[in-house]
């Protein structure tokens, strides 16, 4: 099978292909025909060697983690072959875009209907980063604040829709083309960073969501109401020293750290088959195309998902 992979890290042009044999599904997995990878700002750190620590420093690694396809065998009596399914990987090696992928059934759910696989693909890392942070690390409670940095990409899209699903009364910062995007998802009040320095904002919430990760918590701590929590996506030494003081004030300050969960896709599932949530995708691209898809992460100008088409 054909299967994407850096040969070292560094630029997009470290993106190349390789044949390998297809694999067969162990213990508590299934084998999925990818049809679509959702990449993101993940793949590209991976690739630009930030978490050498964790991936390690040898080349040749795979790459992707959300994915949509098909069963191809199901290897256990939770799924049969043709069934549409969607998900993440969990861990930091990435081998979702390929032709297929070998998953834990705790990391994959059954695929609506109503959706297509590009748009099932887009969701299951942003969706559940966003979930978890809003619903499980802030705990919003109906009629408390949240503003969301970062709303126009793709943990802010579906964050957006999410924070709404839960109660929250959502404020969203983006750049003036993306204003309507965000009204369109459910925003209350849409700030735009060219015109608005939000750390001068008197305005006060319960939960900053620092999506886009250009505020640090000391930076951002007063726009807090008292109790507040201060969640960021973006994983650094200065958020691991923040969450130890935690104990000794009342303003938080969290990292969320997204694991794969069936009962989070579930619920996922559930609001995208109802309507209350939609995938937005950003573009679309070809699989052989995966090295200008990454490029247009890295440009950070996409509005929601950037998708691989595996077909």
């Amino acid at each position: 099978m054909k299967q994407a992979i850096i040969t070292g890290f560094g630029n997009a042009e470290k993106i190349s292909f390789q044949e390998v044999k297809t694999p067969q599904p162990q213990q508590n997995e299934v084998l999925v025909k990818v049809k679509a990878a959702g990449l993101n700002p993940k793949d590209i750190l991976i690739r630009k060697g930030k978490f050498k620590l964790l991936t390690g420093i040898k080349t040749p690694q795979s790459i992707g983690f959300d994915f949509s396809g098909i069963i191809q065998d199901p290897n256990n009596k939770n799924y049969k072959k043709g069934e549409r399914v969607f998900g993440m990987l969990n861990g930091m090696i990435g081998r979702s875009c390929a032709e297929y992928v070998n998953v834990s059934i705790n990391e994959l759910y059954k695929m609506p209907e109503e959706i297509t696989f590009e748009e099932a693909a887009g969701i299951p890392l942003a969706g559940q980063t966003a979930l978890q942070a809003i619903r499980d690390i802030g705990q919003i409670k109906k009629g408390e604040s949240i503003c969301i940095n970062g709303a126009s990409g793709g943990v802010g899209t579906i964050a957006i829709q999410i924070a709404k699903e839960l109660g929250g009364n959502v404020t969203t910062i983006s750049s003036s083309k993306n204003l309507s995007l965000c009204k369109s998802l459910g925003a209350n009040n849409c700030i735009s960073y060219d015109e608005t320095i939000i750390i001068n904002s008197k305005e006060r919430f319960d939960i900053f969501f620092d999506v886009f990760g250009n505020y640090s918590f000391e930076k951002a701590k007063h726009l807090l109401s008292t109790g507040g929590i201060y969640i960021t996506t973006v994983p650094s030494v200065e958020i691991i020293k923040e969450q130890i003081w935690n104990l000794f004030r009342t303003k938080k300050a969290k990292l969320i750290v997204v694991k794969s969960k069936m009962s989070d896709l579930r619920w996922l599932a559930e609001k995208l088959k109802s309507g209350k949530i939609k995938s937005i995708v950003d573009k679309i691209y070809s699989f052989d195309e995966i090295r200008e898809a990454q490029k247009h992460i890295e440009s950070k100008r996409a509005r929601g998902k950037v998708i691989l088409k595996m077909e």
